[in-house]
């Protein structure tokens, strides 16, 4: 059979030197024809193999209840397969076509071996990529650095491929090359510095547990604010609130400093820290008439008969002076609604009673004695989070002066024209006053 094949690629060679043309002639133009009919070959069988190949694919995946062969139709393994039959076309036909020409026959069959190994990459790179997607989509591997894993593997089979292809036209030896390659390792990892970084980093964030998708992290030196998307080898994807993105390089987050929220966001809430400035020349005493108005706020009501109870007990036992109230103990207007404040905190629905849960005072300041309110809020979604932050200092901004108590606020441009044209009205003798009026 194969002497049958080799008759019949010579037939036309040997049909025109019968009709008298020259035989480097006849043999040359006998190697176009067969360079063409080849060529046309690969093709039709290229071209039915990829179509019966997609199809059978298709119907296979559509009665699978796994999606790991739907995963293998959308990498394109079916097409890359499908070039295995034409391949073998040609490992078959090149010897014979230009068994006449030594030389082209050494050029083409270094192009065939080549392309062997680039389909072989390929194919390696497509169900790589299949088993990639697959895990991906499974909760347990969710959160995983895989593209950091499939893009190394993906180096490793590309960086085989090359020396292979390089070994092929160079006719040097793959050890040959690689004991090369292991003189040049220097300049080659100053070349994959970033790569290398990126792989170990990749290894640490993985194990450690320091970053997954998913997780909401803060990088001010990035200005990344937002939701991890992906984690590859050399970056790591945020998309932002706004909806930008940001890439980070993996290895920054091994050494340097980030804020990671999850823990916030695996908590039973979400942290409420803010603080009332108080002015501190509206802190005073409270007296007998004030205590009885507070006694009508339903919130504090119990906690203020019970401790004025308590306060008497103790002055009576003392026999304090009673002239001056800073004798003895008594309640102030601040303490009131500090205990105030904590009450509201205690009885408002949205606030996570089993978590920490304060009202307190900070060192003064020159814009006044900070009042922080310290706790935790059932919902952590942040546009939630934030109204029933502004819920909770709405009311208590507005609670504020029914305790005689004045928040700080800077004086503004127009306040202080007031004032001083409040001087000036006041220190104007009527005298003055005639003499400035309009004649």
């Amino acid at each position: 059979m194969w002497e049958d094949i080799k008759n019949l690629s010579n037939f036309l060679a040997e049909y025109l030197i019968g009709k008298g043309l020259d035989g480097d002639i006849a043999r040359f133009l006998n190697m176009l024809v067969n360079i063409a009919v080849v060529f046309v070959l690969w093709y039709l069988i290229h071209l039915i193999t990829k179509r019966l190949l997609l199809t059978a694919f298709q119907k296979f995946t559509n009665k699978t209840k796994t999606t790991f062969d739907d995963y293998l139709v959308k990498s394109n393994f079916p097409r890359y397969v499908s070039n295995i039959f034409p391949l073998l076309l040609l490992i078959i036909t090149v010897p014979i076509v230009f068994e006449d020409y030594p030389k082209l026959l050494s050029v083409f069959k270094k192009l065939v071996n080549i392309y062997i190994i680039l389909l072989t990459v390929l194919i390696c790179r497509s169900l790589l990529r299949t088993t990639t997607n697959y895990m991906k989509r499974h909760e347990r591997y969710h959160d995983k650095p895989i593209e950091s894993y499939t893009q190394v593997l993906m180096i490793v089979f590309w960086s085989i491929g090359f020396i292979f292809i390089f070994s092929e036209i160079t006719e040097r030896s793959v050890l040959g090359f690689l004991i090369s390659l292991g003189a040049a390792s220097a300049i080659i990892l100053l070349i994959f510095k970033d790569t290398i970084m990126g792989f170990v980093a990749s290894i640490q964030v993985s194990v450690n547990d320091i970053v997954r998708i998913g997780d909401w992290i803060t990088f001010s030196k990035y200005g990344a604010d937002g939701f991890v998307t992906e984690i590859n080898l050399a970056t790591v994807k945020v998309q932002n609130w706004d909806n930008t993105f940001t890439t980070i390089p993996t290895y920054n987050l091994i050494g340097d400093s980030f804020q990671n929220w999850r823990g916030m966001q695996e908590s039973p809430g979400r942290r409420i820290k803010r603080s009332l400035y108080i002015k501190q020349n509206s802190i005073r005493y409270v007296t007998a008439e004030d205590i009885a108005k507070f006694e009508e706020f339903d919130l504090i009501s119990p906690y203020i008969k019970e401790r004025q109870q308590e306060i008497n007990l103790y002055n009576e036992k003392l026999q304090v002076n009673k002239k001056y109230l800073i004798n003895g103990r008594h309640q102030t207007n601040l303490g009131i609604f500090r205990n105030y404040a904590l009450s509201y905190l205690k009885s408002h629905s949205q606030v996570n009673q089993e978590m920490t849960m304060m009202v307190r005072h900070l060192a003064p300041t020159t814009q006044g004695i900070p009042l922080e309110i310290y706790c935790f809020s059932n919902e952590k979604r942040w546009e939630y989070y934030e109204g029933i932050t502004a819920d909770i200092f709405d009311h208590l901004i507005a609670a504020i002066p029914f305790f005689d108590l004045q928040l700080f606020e800077a004086p503004s441009g127009d306040d202080i024209l007031k004032a001083v044209k409040g001087i000036s009205t006041v220190s104007l003798s009527p005298e003055a006053a005639v003499m400035e009026k309009p004649q």
